[in-house]
């Protein structure tokens, strides 16, 4: 990377590439140390290890078997089975009972009245099916809602993606400006240190008085604070970034390539908003979690209907060595014609639901118009700080120069040229701050607009 010019460009179009390819690739492109790590790296390491992302994946590939759990009902289930009971056979004539589980139906008319010392061989062996066949909307409506809930999944994804994506450009950009205000201020310390060692020699000279000597070095003290602070700032930065990036305490040392400076937004503000509004994946999931609330309506309307189903069967049934053969072949019928009103509310409680997710989807709507404008100004404004930031350097710089030539020559002050090199340090971190803001300012318009295509 070179002049500073076109980080908007560099970073979308990164982030076109990052999204397509879901970073498949990028885990044998983790940091080497002392090499350099450029944003696209940066981004394509992260969609690959974050945590975040991998987690919303799991997330998304559970919701795609959802959806083949609710297609199951569609097809024909099956079902063996095989027993073998070694019993009495004591006859209970016209008992009636109702059969619990592990409680066998025990012969009418057996063997023996009241016997518990004799017993029998019972086997049974069978092969059942059901068939779906119609239920008016419920397995349907079970389906769509699950396609749905799969949808939201995907572009919860998608969000996910979009803020590391973000996450980790500002993380880059704060850290190229953290490392940059670090040699601004190493560059402070080596002129404050000449000016130090100048006022002393004039100081033993007689050419000044001492003042000026303690004077450069409360100067010099104050810009080897400045260093310690920008240092400290820049390792912090460091450890955001990895963080960013997924890769914890383990990530090594890189280098990193300063990154141009943004142009102006290309287009106006109505066609950033329109692309927002169609692109944003939180918006989808919003509008996926209503078609979900709508599938589930489907449902529970269905509960007023009956559900037919084929069924068939084969069975071996023996008691000793006699055994009997049977089959059954038949449609069935279930028809709820009553449940005390539950159908009626799980409609309304659906509906009241989707409602509300309809007011989510214009709120949401009037907070990405916001975040668009704001994303949109603050661009636009980023820019014009650049081109102050730098007309202020220029000045300060000849500022500087013309007292330090005023100092050598007897003609000024130590207070003025203690005073134009602050504001010549000062202008020199702002150029380095306003050039990140910039960048940051153009990563929050496209996380804004959730567009990864670099614009003309």
């Amino acid at each position: 990377m070179s002049a500073r010019s076109g980080v908007g460009w560099m970073m979308v179009a990164v982030f076109a590439l990052a999204v397509s390819t879901r970073a498949g690739a990028a885990a044998s492109g983790d940091p080497v140390p002392g090499a350099e790590l450029t944003l696209a790296s940066a981004i394509a390491i992260a969609l690959a290890r974050h945590p975040a992302r991998l987690e919303e994946q799991s997330r998304v590939s559970a919701a795609d078997e959802r959806v083949g759990a609710a297609r199951s009902g569609y097809l024909p289930q099956l079902l063996a089975t095989a027993q073998y009971l070694r019993a009495t056979d004591n006859g209970i004539g016209d008992t009636a009972y109702l059969a619990a589980p592990g409680i066998p139906r025990l012969p009418s008319n057996g063997r023996h009245d009241d016997s518990l010392s004799s017993t029998f061989d019972n086997y049974l062996a069978g092969v059942s099916a059901y068939q779906y066949l119609l239920d008016f909307g419920r397995q349907r409506g079970l389906v769509a809602q699950r396609n749905a809930e799969a949808d939201l999944e995907r572009a919860r994804l998608a969000l996910v993606e979009l803020d590391l994506v973000y996450r980790v450009s500002k993380a880059y950009f704060d850290l190229v400006a953290a490392k940059e205000l670090v040699a601004v201020y190493e560059t402070a310390v080596a002129q404050r240190s000449e000016h130090l060692h100048g006022a002393q020699v004039k100081a033993r000279a007689g050419l000044v008085s001492e003042i000026d000597a303690f004077t450069a070095d409360s100067e010099l003290a104050r810009s080897q604070l400045n260093l310690v602070d920008a240092r400290n700032a820049a390792a912090i930065a460091k450890v955001a970034l990895d963080n960013a990036m997924g890769l914890g305490a383990d990530a090594p040392d890189y280098r990193q390539a300063p990154p141009p400076a943004p142009p102006p937004p290309a287009e106006d503000l109505p066609a950033y908003l329109a692309r927002a509004l169609h692109q944003r994946p939180d918006l989808r999931m919003l509008e996926d979690e209503a078609r979900a609330a709508g599938a589930e309506i489907a449902e529970y309307r269905s509960d007023r209907w009956p559900t037919l189903g084929a069924t068939a069967g084969y069975t071996v049934r023996g008691h000793d060595d006699a055994a009997a053969n049977n089959f059954d072949l038949g449609v069935v019928m279930s028809w709820p014609l009553f449940n005390g009103f539950l159908t009626d509310h799980q409609i309304g409680e659906a509906r009241a639901r989707q409602d509300a997710v309809r007011h989510g989807i214009e709120g949401l709507r009037q907070e990405i118009a916001l975040q668009v404008q704001r994303a949109y100004f603050e661009r636009q404004t980023s820019v014009q700080r650049i081109e102050r930031a730098d007309r202020a350097r220029a000045a300060s710089a000849a500022e500087l120069d013309l007292a330090t030539r005023r100092y050598e020559g007897g003609l000024g002050s130590i207070l003025e040229l203690a005073d134009a090199q602050r504001r010549f340090t000062e202008d020199n971190a702002d150029v380095v701050r306003a050039h990140a803001a910039a960048a940051s300012a153009q990563a929050a318009l496209a996380r804004a607009t959730a567009d990864p295509r670099p614009r003309s």
